[in-house]
């Protein structure tokens, strides 16, 4: 449990610093958005390109690992979809952001800090795979289901064109791109360049975790305590569960992707979640959701890794 507690613990305490670092007004909110944008715009996509050019393309894209997450996380959407505007009679709106977040994780301010700390470097190939799942299919269904839901605004047709154009300017699948186009025509980038996307890379993890910390700040829970538990139960714990199934049962005995994806489908919901809520009603539920879940995975991914130490999968 120590041994945990030592991966953990770091972690933790450069949000609970990002979260000081605000509170205190050492740094505003405004300039906590620019250390976000740092992350998303430069360190990000400077990790994904390390990432694919350092590994041979077919140990980066691995497709039994695609194929588990991809099917775990939408099982989990469509599930959380079902219950809400079947069961609970909610509006398809509410519905869709509702399992929006239960099925996406924040993988790059959260998951892979974690996962680093972890499995080491491999974690940043299943970043790169989180992320296509996550930006390709998942998001994007969710906002279109919430915009047909919803019957006002831009309507579903320039809601999904909308949507599409913005995919081709989303940085981490711009870093993909770049990544996968120096892989594939074996360029040597020069030395220096090489450092520098080196440092930047280094610099993602201890960033996106002063940011999450700071966007923390503020986020308030109020009369929606039941919203958020279901939301929170079915990211920290439903989550991990299918993404973890799947993966059994189609990669089989491999640790390694059975580490990866139960340490990035057991991270907390995206931080753009809030936002996100904001508009179609749910910003209240939302952030409550985002605070909850940022605190109690703490306790979930601590007890997560120490099930995976006992079992082995780790090893």
């Amino acid at each position: 449990m120590l041994d945990v507690a030592a991966i953990i613990t770091p972690i933790f305490l450069l949000i609970g610093v990002g979260y000081l670092a605000t509170w205190w007004h050492i740094i505003s909110g405004e300039q906590m958005q620019g250390v976000s944008r740092f992350v998303l715009y430069i360190a990000l996509p400077a990790l994904l390109i390390r990432a694919i050019t350092q590994n041979p393309l077919e140990e980066v894209f691995n497709i039994r690992y695609l194929l588990a997450y991809g099917l775990g996380s939408l099982g989990v959407f469509t599930a959380a979809l079902f219950y809400i505007v079947r069961l609970k009679r909610q509006p398809l709106s509410v519905g869709s952001l509702g399992a929006l977040g239960m099925s996406v994780s924040n993988s790059a301010f959260s998951g892979y800090p974690v996962a680093v700390m972890v499995i080491g470097p491999p974690a940043a190939n299943f970043l790169a795979l989180s992320m296509i799942i996550e930006n390709l299919f998942i998001i994007p269904l969710a906002l279109v289901l919430a915009e047909v839901g919803r019957q006002s605004g831009q309507g579903v047709v320039a809601t999904l064109r909308h949507t599409l154009k913005q995919l081709t300017r989303n940085p981490i699948l711009i870093g993909l791109a770049l990544g996968v186009t120096i892989a594939v025509t074996d360029t040597h980038l020069p030395a220096p360049v090489l450092k520098a996307v080196d440092m930047l890379a280094n610099a993602a993890g201890p960033a996106a975790l002063f940011a999450i910390g700071g966007a923390l700040y503020g986020l308030k829970v109020r009369g929606v305590a039941a919203e958020v538990g279901e939301i929170v139960t079915g990211k920290l714990i439903i989550h991990p569960l299918c993404v973890g199934t799947c993966l059994w049962l189609i990669a089989g005995s491999d640790p390694l992707l059975l580490a990866g994806g139960l340490l990035f489908a057991g991270a907390p919901m995206a931080s753009i979640y809030p936002l996100l809520g904001q508009r179609y009603g749910m910003g209240n539920v939302a952030a409550g959701a985002l605070l909850a879940a940022t605190l109690a995975s703490f306790l979930t991914l601590s007890v997560m890794i120490g099930l995976m130490g006992c079992f082995g999968t780790l090893g």
